[in-house]
């Protein structure tokens, strides 16, 4: 059984956009491609940091994560070459819509003063970016056994040529863009 949110793509989401942009073929809509879930974590932090954020993100995507260890040496920072400084998981089909339905039907309405998210951060092709102060909107998350709050970036990556094509995919996904520029 295919997710609520891709039904939704094909059932309703692509044939409005066919007929709003005067795609010729289906092909040329623009679809979602992936997304990108990072979590970046202070080298100056005790060692288990890592792996705690790990466990988070893991219990957030159903997804294991991969550790991102840093690649070179920055005396500044206090980073050594091959010191684990984060890590990040890649959602792709029926994963990336069920991460994208639980974002913004329970995730982002949890969020302390909500108002909309920005529609600035586009990367210009078509991809959205956007940065989460605490992992614990996610319902997933048990309060009680979390050591320190976490911050996480959230890349969602279209087939879309402009960010207008993107802003209207997403929006008829059911992203909740803010009104005002």
């Amino acid at each position: 059984m295919k997710p609520r949110l891709q039904q939704k793509y094909f059932e309703e989401v692509r044939p409005a956009l066919m007929a709003k942009r005067g795609y010729k073929n289906v092909h040329q809509v623009p679809r979602l491609e992936k997304i990108v879930v990072h979590m970046g974590v202070s080298s100056s932090l005790e060692k288990t940091a890592v792996e705690d954020a790990a466990k988070d993100l893991a219990m957030i995507t159903g997804r294991r994560p991969v550790i991102d260890k840093s690649r070179k040496s920055v005396a500044n920072f206090k980073l050594r070459k091959g010191q684990p400084i984060g890590c990040h998981v890649t959602l792709r089909r029926e994963v990336m819509y069920e991460f994208l339905d639980r974002l913004i039907a329970t995730a982002l309405p949890r969020i302390r003063d909500f108002r909309g998210l920005s529609v600035r951060a586009f990367d210009g092709r078509g991809s959205y970016s956007l940065g989460l102060d605490d992992q614990t909107i996610f319902p997933e998350i048990d309060l009680d056994k979390i050591k320190r709050h976490q911050g996480m970036d959230v890349t969602i990556v279209t087939t879309a040529e402009t960010d207008e094509e993107a802003v209207d995919l997403l929006r008829m996904l059911g992203m909740p863009f803010s009104e005002g520029k």
